[in-house]
């Protein structure tokens, strides 16, 4: 039997433009540290290979540190044999990158460059399928099914799309056949490039990344234990989480009845988990202004918990009511703005932008009214 981990796209280095310069030096924290935590898995398990399915580095020039510190990951875990494959983003063209991997890389490290047969142990044969370009455009795995492997188990390790399942984060980058496990008598295909963890048959998996990066995947990030006894025999695979940094969005459909400040904190993650988790709240549907106020004010309230906020209520209607108005003023110039501002937002006769518009300053009115 051998047993082995599978993971992908750990993407080291990667900047996180998007977020506040504290948010960002979290996120690549907790990436850099994926590798540990692969090490303490691999040990807790018995694992006797980790196996890294491409995109291990975010760009083809990271910076040296960043090398260096995975090496020194590595390196610390000696009682396991890393197999490091290129991916897209760190293609095999990079040559630079992979110099200096291979000068830092510790003895349990082994870079593969070429699609070339490697043996794991007595066992198992290892056929690699590295990407050389950014895109290559082609499949990469089809020399898998007349490699000579003698009697060994035989698995895969390939980085792009499948047949019929885009499963590029970037546009795609290779196109695999999603039966190739089939066609090349491989007793396990381990594929990275799609960030979330799939199963695509018995024998082939995405393991996704370690740790998530977006909202777009559901399943919590973690890494595959793959245990495969003889050939014929199915993979035996095993999730293992391995995510510390939480995504999670939630979604609200508002009708003009439901309390709307309620459903916010339904949607709330738990008080201890809020610390590290990035929470990305979409408020659609319709529902009084006043109710409006009150949800905008709860999301501001519990913005603080959060390693990161966002409430995004763009597509949030309203409904409008005169007993609503009278909260801003029951006449002169602000309950004559609040009368036009509504007039405009319900008036089909205007174009859509105007009328979102007038939505959004009606909404600010009501806040700034209440706050006063």
């Amino acid at each position: 039997m051998i047993r082995f981990l599978h993971s992908s796209d750990l993407h080291l280095g990667k900047p996180f433009g998007r977020f506040p310069e504290d948010v960002r030096v979290r996120l690549r924290q907790a990436r850099a540290g994926a590798l540990t935590r692969l090490g303490g898995l691999a040990h807790d398990h018995g694992a006797a290979h980790i196996l890294l399915a491409g995109d291990t580095f975010d760009q083809m020039t990271p910076a040296p540190a960043v090398i260096r510190q995975a090496m020194n990951a590595m390196a610390a875990a000696d009682h396991v044999q890393w197999v490091v494959m290129p991916g897209n983003h760190d293609h095999a063209n990079a040559t630079e990158l992979w110099s200096q991997v291979v000068q830092d890389a510790p003895a349990n490290v082994t870079v593969l460059l070429t699609p070339t047969p490697h043996p794991l142990g007595d066992a198992a044969v290892l056929l690699p399928a590295p990407p050389a370009e950014r895109h290559p455009g082609r499949d990469l795995t089809d020399w898998f099914d007349g490699a000579a492997t003698g009697d060994a188990l035989r698995i895969g390790l390939a980085h792009g799309s499948v047949t019929d399942f885009d499963s590029s984060e970037d546009g795609g980058s290779s196109v695999i056949p999603v039966d190739r496990a089939r066609r090349a008598g491989l007793a396990y295909l381990g594929l990275g490039d799609w960030h979330g963890q799939l199963c695509l048959g018995a024998e082939t998996w995405y393991s996704g990344a370690p740790e998530a990066d977006s909202f777009r995947h559901t399943a919590p990030p973690g890494a595959l234990l793959v245990d495969l006894a003889a050939p014929g025999a199915p993979a035996a695979v095993t999730p293992l989480p391995t995510g510390t940094v939480a995504w999670r969005r939630a979604l609200l459909d508002l009708a003009e009845t439901d309390d709307a400040a309620a459903a916010h904190n339904r949607a709330l993650p738990p008080l201890a988990e809020r610390a590290y988790s990035l929470f990305d709240l979409v408020v659609t549907g319709r529902t009084p202004a006043l109710a409006r106020v009150a949800l905008e004010q709860a999301a501001q309230q519990v913005a603080p918990d959060f390693l990161w906020h966002r409430a995004d209520f763009t597509d949030l209607s309203l409904a409008h009511d005169t007993a609503d108005l009278d909260a801003i003023d029951r006449q002169g110039a602000l309950r004559a703005a609040a009368e036009a501002l509504a007039r405009e937002a319900a008036d089909p006769a205007l174009p859509p932008e105007t009328r979102a518009v007038a939505e959004a300053a009606l909404a600010q009115l009501f806040a700034y009214a209440l706050e006063s």
